[in-house]
C-alpha cells in the first residue's frame, strides 16, 4: 500500500459498526476500507452510494453486478477489487470457470447474451478512450429496461471510482479466494 491506514482506535467512534460488519461477513476488516475512512465523511458517501447500487431491488441481478464490476476491476488492474468480487459472485452462484474466461468473454461460450451486452458495455464506459456507440447501447436496450441502464451505468461508474482508488494506492488483494492471474 502506498499509504497505510491508520491503527482502528484512530478512526472515529461512528465508523466502528462498519468495520464491525466487515469483520462479520468477511472474516476481516477491508484494507480499502481503512483507506477510504481516513476521509470519514466521504467513506460514509461510498458506502452510502455503494449500499443503494448493491441493493436486493436492483433491476440488475447481483451475479451480473458482480461480473460487471469484477471486469472493471480487471481493466483498472485492482487486485483488491478482483478478489472481493470474485469471492462475491462466487457466493452469488457463479462457477470458477466462468471467472477465469472474463477477461476473454468474447471468445467464451460460458456468456449468455444479456452477459455479453453487460460486458462490453462495461468495458465501453470504463476506457476512456471510447464513447458509447449506437449498436453498443441497442443491443444493451435488447436486454435490459431505460432504468436498468441506468443502474448497470451507476455501477459501472461506481466501480471504474472504487477500483481507480484501489488501484492507485495499491490496495492488495486479501486473499478471499483464488483469483487467476492475468
Amino acid at each position: 500500500m502506498r499509504i497505510l491506514p491508520k491503527q482502528l482506535k484512530a478512526y472515529p467512534w461512528y465508523l466502528r459498526p462498519f468495520f464491525w460488519n466487515q469483520r462479520r461477513k468477511y472474516g476481516a476488516v477491508l484494507d480499502s476500507a481503512l483507506m477510504w475512512a481516513r476521509a470519514p465523511k466521504l467513506f460514509l458517501g461510498v458506502v452510502l452510494l455503494y449500499g443503494m447500487i448493491d441493493r436486493k431491488s436492483s433491476p440488475i441481478n447481483s451475479a451480473l453486478r458482480s461480473l460487471v464490476t469484477i471486469r472493471v476491476s480487471q481493466i483498472n488492474w485492482c487486485r483488491f477489487c478482483v478478489d472481493l468480487n470474485t469471492a462475491t459472485l462466487l457466493k452469488r452462484g457463479a462457477r470458477q470457470e466462468k471467472v477465469e474466461a472474463l477477461e476473454n468473454w468474447r471468445t467464451s461460450q460460458l456468456f449468455d447474451e444479456q452477459e455479453r451486452a453487460a460486458l462490453d458495455y462495461a468495458e465501453a464506459v470504463t476506457s476512456s478512450d471510447k464513447q458509447i456507440e449506437d449498436n453498443i447501447m441497442g443491443c444493451l436496450k435488447d436486454h435490459f429496461a431505460d432504468d436498468a441502464i441506468v443502474e448497470l451505468t451507476g455501477l459501472i461508474a461506481f466501480q471504474n471510482m472504487s477500483s481507480k482508488f484501489n488501484s492507485a494506492l495499491a490496495i492488495p488483494a486479501q486473499g478471499f479466494c483464488h483469483v487467476p492471474k492475468s
